[in-house]
């Protein structure tokens, strides 16, 4: 079925790329096509595809929607969110260089400084909140914008059109790309405030049942889709035919899942801000939020992100939860707690932890789908625990 960017979010999820005559039996529901390889017509004479990792029919479905409920034209599909930051960062050669906000995902951290700088790629971390900064870090081999905002894990929002726009004002060929994992397409879409990919840990809200690990970049370019898939054929950092019929599914709830996020962790925001035993929240809609103006103009919701600073024992805190579950990751329906410092942002250098103020005093939350008021009152019980 085709679909336009006048649909509504749902509509686009559920029929972009699913249309049941594509398939001669006209299955409603696309098909998990588990071949590696595929009959030809003859010599270098295929149907549209060949090989299992050049290309799978189950994957093309998948990469149709993500396009279209991002606005984009081009949606290619990774491995994990990580394989995508590596097949991103082979569009660039040795001597490149890319200006990344400082508090960014752990993981990109790492393959940013450990990885990339074995390939002669050079990186510079700086806080995007400030263009001043963005723009002060560029240099004549910078070739690459990276950007996540909501941040991770202090939730700073930066302002996507004026960065790109001013970045684009001074180098039109730099590559400008958004993280967009905390927060999905349904509540902020950074290719229609310029960006030239958006970048997703599917694993995380776009999935949302912390079952699979895959990654996607979107586009709107046609120049940069060719280089891109290109490179995710050569590199084979591709996901498995039934892991892209989870995320297909998944997709189709994504818009009744966000709201409810987004519902609930608003809640527990205002409570933890209201709380005695908390020093101090991060919540991008709450009006204590730095960058609370920018947000709402920026996003038209939020995810169930939530981090705070707590007064006591974060470790106390952390064991003395019943709902939430003490582990990594996040976006799922399940609500989980963690200790960045020692969890997903261990990779981090001490001094780069102690300036962006990530500690042993520093909780992020992923508040998922249960009902609202079991969450906040096992919050206030761990709170409570925590002083003891």
């Amino acid at each position: 079925m085709p679909t336009s960017t006048k649909e509504g979010f749902a509509t686009k999820a559920i029929h972009a790329g699913q249309d049941p005559l594509q398939w001669t039996h006209c299955s409603v529901i696309p098909p998990i096509v588990m071949s590696t390889t595929y009959r030809q017509d003859g010599p270098a004479q295929h149907r549209g595809f060949e090989y299992g990792r050049s290309g799978n029919p189950t994957r093309t479905v998948l990469e149709t929607c993500l396009a279209a409920i991002e606005n984009g034209k081009h949606g290619l599909a990774f491995s994990s969110g990580l394989g995508a930051t590596t097949a991103l960062a082979s569009l660039l050669g040795g001597g490149d260089h890319i200006v990344c906000c400082d508090d960014v995902y752990g993981g990109t951290n790492r393959y940013f400084r450990t990885c990339l700088s074995k390939n002669g790629i050079g990186v510079t971390f700086t806080d995007a909140t400030s263009i001043n900064n963005v723009v002060n870090s560029i240099r004549p081999n910078t070739k690459m914008i990276w950007l996540e905002t909501p941040t991770n894990p202090l939730l700073k929002i930066i302002d996507i059109k004026a960065v790109i726009d001013t970045v684009k004002a001074i180098r039109s060929d730099i590559i400008t790309v958004v993280d967009n994992s905390f927060v999905t397409c349904y509540f902020q879409k950074p290719l229609d405030l310029g960006a030239d990919f958006v970048v997703y840990s599917l694993s995380k809200y776009m999935n949302g049942h912390s079952d699979v690990i895959m990654g996607a970049a979107i586009t709107q370019r046609d120049d940069l889709e060719e280089r891109l898939r290109y490179i995710q054929n050569a590199l084979g950092i591709v996901p498995s035919p039934f892991d892209c019929q989870q995320v297909n599914r998944s997709l189709k709830t994504l818009e009744v899942r966000m709201e409810k996020h987004m519902a609930n962790g608003l809640a527990v925001a205002k409570f933890l801000e209201s709380h005695p035993r908390v020093e101090k929240v991060f919540h991008p809609f709450l009006p204590s939020h730095p960058q609370h103006e920018l947000a709402k103009k920026q996003q038209t919701g939020h995810s169930g992100m939530v981090t705070f600073y707590i007064k006591d024992n974060s470790h106390k805190f952390l064991k003395a939860l019943k709902i939430f579950t003490l582990a990594e990751s996040l976006g799922g329906y399940e609500s989980l707690a963690e200790l960045p410092s020692v969890m997903t942002h261990a990779s981090l250098t001490p001094e780069a932890r102690d300036a962006l103020g990530i500690n042993d005093k520093l909780i992020r939350l992923s508040v998922g789908l249960e009902t609202e008021a079991d969450l906040i009152a096992d919050l206030d019980q761990a709170l409570k625990a925590s002083q003891m």
